[in-house]
Order: structure tokens, then sequence, then C-alpha cells
């Protein structure tokens, strides 16, 4: 099989950018009631983008204590489930148990792991994208900017200063809801056009 190319850093630069989720398409979720309203919304879906923040550790062996928040999104909303609340962390379990939702991310080995460990849940039907590019033969992790440079020929653009912030703050910037959200509408969008093509 022939290795496919991913675009560098230079090309992906070039690039129109990715049309992202604007605020009024972003649900914070933080108590019992708000996710049990999210659960209704999203029982539905055969699919979400799926994606998880944890606040950074900068010494040398401080052991993270995330995830801190965990993304979902559909093709128009995404959801931001703050786990601080036990009863919001119980109902977000329920979703990531469920066999039927594919939940579509990059990179999702250490996220899986933080997730189980912290929620005590059985995660179901997680898809890391990145595997999907590797079995098409794409040499190196594609990641979600380079999968939205291949699939759209856009630019993702992602904030440096939002990714390295504080994840476990119980009031969110706007910056970093829009950052996580689309985290997880992109992988969404992503998955959504490799599944069309297939079709």
């Amino acid at each position: 099989m022939t290795s496919l190319h991913t675009p560098d850093k230079e090309q992906i630069a070039l690039l129109p950018i990715f049309d992202r989720l604007g605020l009024a398409q972003i649900q914070l979720v933080a108590t019992v009631d708000q996710a049990i309203a999210a659960l209704g919304e999203l029982s539905g879906a055969t699919a979400l983008g799926f994606d998880t923040e944890s606040k950074p550790t900068f010494a040398k062996n401080e052991a993270s204590t995330g995830p801190h928040i965990v993304q979902l999104s559909t093709l128009d909303k995404a959801w931001i489930f703050q786990l601080h609340d036990a009863g919001c962390r119980r109902v977000l379990g329920t979703l990531l148990e469920s066999p039927g939702i594919v939940k579509a991310g990059f990179g999702l080995g250490d996220d899986k792991k933080r997730i189980v460990y912290k929620l005590g849940v059985d995660l179901q039907g997680v898809l890391d994208l990145n595997h999907v590019f590797s079995a098409k033969g794409y040499r190196k992790d594609m990641g979600v900017r380079g999968a939205v440079a291949v699939l759209f020929n856009q630019r993702f653009i992602k904030s440096k200063k939002a990714s390295t912030s504080n994840w476990a703050n119980p009031q969110l910037t706007d910056a970093q809801l829009v950052y996580a959200a689309n985290d997880a509408y992109a992988a969404m969008r992503v998955y959504a056009a490799l599944n069309s093509a297939q079709q």
C-alpha cells in the first residue's frame, strides 16, 4: 500500500479557515439537571464527536486529575460537560457506556484511560479517527488539523493559549468553550465525511 501524504504546517497555513461553532451553538453542562436535558437531546444520536480536556500539569511528577471536561458534538451543536458534580458525571457515564453511539475523536488512547479511571465507566463505541486514516494509508497520526486539511481543504485553528489553560476552573471562559467544542465538532464533521464517502 502506498503511503498518502499528510499536509504539513506550511501547507495547512495557506488554506481557507474551517467554519467553527460559535457560542450560540455550545451548551455548557455543569449540573445533573443540565446533564439530563443534554442526555435527552443526545440519546437519539448514532454518532458524536468526542474529546476531553484536562488541566495541564507542569511539575515533573505531578499526576493529572483529569479529564476535567468532556466534549460531545453533533453536526450543529456541542455540549461541554464539566465533571465537578457527581450527578453530572453519572448521567454522562450513561452516554459514554452506550455501544449504540459512536464517539469519534483523535488520539483518544490517553483520554480513554483517564475517563475510565475518573468516571469508573465501561467506555463503549469509541472510534479513534487516527486509526481510520492509518488504515487508508496515511503514515503519521493525522490529528484534527491534518484531517480537516485533507477532507475539506481548510485550516482548523487551535489556540495554544486555550489548550494550556486551566480546564478545572469552575468558570470556563468563552475562548475555552469555543476551543473545546470545536475539537469535538471537527471530529464529528470528519467522521460524517468519511462515512458519506463510504456510501
